[in-house]
């Protein structure tokens, strides 16, 4: 797909927005990936990071990199001898929502890759659409959690509506409606509310099947844990605000996946961190070996026990 793209040099087309947190080796990845997209834009973009008060060195790479702007957002912890408030994801990505610049912003996360060419066919297939006069709010990539999943995806949420897990959204249609809901929900669910805002604003969702993204879904198992630890509130917030979304008498209300099979022959994983690419290998053996073997999985307990490792 070959588009052309005019801005004014000082306006960036797209703002990239992530936010991170103690995921120094995938942000650099992930800034790799997205470095490579604006540059395809002729440089037509800029990047935003928030981070949540890394402690792993992520701050002091970030403020040296001239080409991000970044946020220090501090999200855990104690100063001054009281805790730090903790903030919601909305809060923090808000942060960058707000300070982006383009007429697109790209949200992905810190443990993501965008194939090859993504960021471009996202916004010519944005820019087609607008240019029809149809009002698009949002238009969502596919992904797939690597390495479990095959297929690519993107997610439907209540009454069967399109969501962006990551993707693009048009930076007026996100200031009409009042960018994410920062009081409501910790971590989870926000985005399918953002999206619901838009469609229940007449700005519909739409996917891009010329664009994906790679997620690695065993970064940073600690602080994913911490995460989920408000999930079910979130969802008990969420339904009870689009309860009118659901049919009782349907399960499908509840929303789904649409699924495709594609060839990535980049291989765009292969830029995953080098270190947790061998541990993935490593773990993937194990499962594999423990599922093999019957009893196994109970004698490494037994073993650490007797402060043995197997």
């Amino acid at each position: 797909m070959t588009n052309s793209i005019s801005v004014t040099p000082a306006t960036p087309v797209v703002s990239v927005v992530l936010g991170s947190y103690n995921r120094l080796a995938f942000l650099k990845s992930t800034v790799e990936s997205i470095r490579r997209e604006i540059d395809a834009l002729q440089g037509a973009g800029e990047i935003i990071v928030v981070d949540g008060g890394s402690t792993d060195g992520s701050i002091a790479w970030l403020t040296a990199q001239k080409d991000i702007v970044s946020i220090i957002q501090h999200n855990r912890g104690e100063w001054r001898g009281r805790q730090i408030r903790r903030r919601s994801w909305g809060y923090f990505m808000n942060l960058g929502f707000k300070a982006a610049q383009g007429k697109y912003i790209c949200m992905v996360s810190d443990d993501c890759l965008l194939h090859r060419n993504s960021l471009r066919n996202g916004i010519a297939h944005f820019e087609s659409h607008l240019a029809k006069g149809e009002k698009i709010g949002a238009v969502a990539f596919y992904w797939r959690n690597w390495p479990e999943q095959a297929q690519y995806r993107v997610g439907l949420t209540l009454g069967r509506r399109m969501f962006v897990n990551h993707g693009l959204y048009l930076n007026d249609a996100l200031t009409e409606i009042g960018y994410i809901d920062e009081e409501h929900y910790s971590f989870y669910h926000a985005d399918g509310d953002l999206c619901l805002k838009l469609w229940d604003r007449g700005w519909a969702c739409i996917d891009c099947t010329d664009a994906y993204v790679e997620h690695f879904s065993d970064a940073n198992t600690e602080v994913r844990a911490s995460n989920l630890v408000g999930q079910n509130r979130d969802w008990n917030v969420f339904l009870s605000r689009w309860t009118a979304l659901v049919d009782p008498t349907n399960p499908h209300s509840l929303g789904g996946w649409i699924e495709r099979d594609h060839e990535d022959t980049d291989q765009t994983w292969r830029q995953f961190p080098a270190d947790e690419l061998r541990r993935m290998k490593w773990t993937n053996w194990r499962r594999a070996v423990e599922r093999r073997v019957p009893g196994l999985s109970r004698l490494k307990s037994l073993a650490s026990r007797r402060g043995r490792i197997l």
